[in-house]
């Protein structure tokens, strides 16, 4: 047994499946799911919400990545060689470097308006935690221990991964605003969750794209772990996310909106 897998798992599942799936998982394109991740902002942002979640599992794939490198310079034939691999680049708003997206992997697109309790100075790394401390939480009712930090080899390296064992689970990236209503800081929260095993064609797809721009970055498969390599039926347990989600944020005063 793994040291990630913890004992008494049938009586903690039986527990974890009581729990409600409030939010069903959409099933978009990459490029809508951006777009949805994009309104879910502006709706913060615009002040009809104050606090939203959105969970989302891609139709196609696509390797993912900050406007900032469609500037290098061989970026358009890094940019034909990932698509002939069946990986074609699409572009997002938040930072770091690129990510494959494809039916293997679960998005939690969390955005909120900063309370006004909270100091700015700290709004990072508390959102970071506010993103990461549910799914942690999940991945504990699933008897599964994790840790927060970097991995060395893993694609899109953070200090906010989710890990397992020290493989990387999921990726983190976050964009903020400010909201001309109130003057308040607004943020989109991403995560993405490896939840089936691609690892070796994610990580042939992002080290193509970084041979192609001249960039001296090597990603490794073992820097990365799906959940479906250590639990079973690991889909049919997602929709008890929002629950997860649902009661972290109400300790801080934070309602999910519709």
């Amino acid at each position: 047994m793994h040291d990630y897998l913890r004992p008494n798992a049938g009586w903690r599942h039986e527990h974890f499946m009581s729990l409600p799936d409030q939010s069903p998982i959409q099933r978009l394109s990459v490029e809508e799911g951006l777009d949805a991740e994009r309104l879910l902002l502006e709706r913060v942002s615009a002040g009809s919400l104050e606090c939203a979640l959105l969970l989302w599992r891609p139709l196609d794939s696509a390797l993912v990545m900050p406007r900032r490198l469609s500037r290098q310079a061989d970026f358009d034939a890094a940019r034909h060689e990932c698509a002939a691999r069946g990986w074609p680049v699409a572009l997002r708003d938040t930072g770091g470097e690129p990510v494959p997206q494809s039916a293997a992997v679960l998005n939690i697109a969390l955005a909120y308006a900063l309370p006004v309790w909270e100091d700015e100075a700290t709004r990072i790394e508390t959102a970071y935690l506010r993103l990461c401390k549910p799914l942690q939480h999940w991945l504990h009712r699933l008897d599964l221990c994790s840790n927060l930090g970097e991995v060395a080899g893993a694609f899109c390296d953070g200090r906010y991964n989710v890990n397992l064992e020290h493989r990387k689970l999921v990726g983190t990236a976050q964009r903020w605003r400010r909201r001309q209503s109130d003057g308040r800081c607004v943020v989109l929260a991403h995560a993405a969750v490896l939840m089936e095993n691609q690892r070796q064609s994610m990580v042939e797809v992002v080290n193509t794209f970084y041979l192609q721009c001249g960039i001296q970055i090597s990603c490794r498969q073992d820097s990365h772990v799906a959940l479906d390599e250590v639990v079973a039926g690991a889909w049919s347990m997602a929709g008890k996310l929002y629950a997860c989600y649902r009661q972290h944020l109400s300790r801080t005063e934070l309602t999910l909106g519709p």
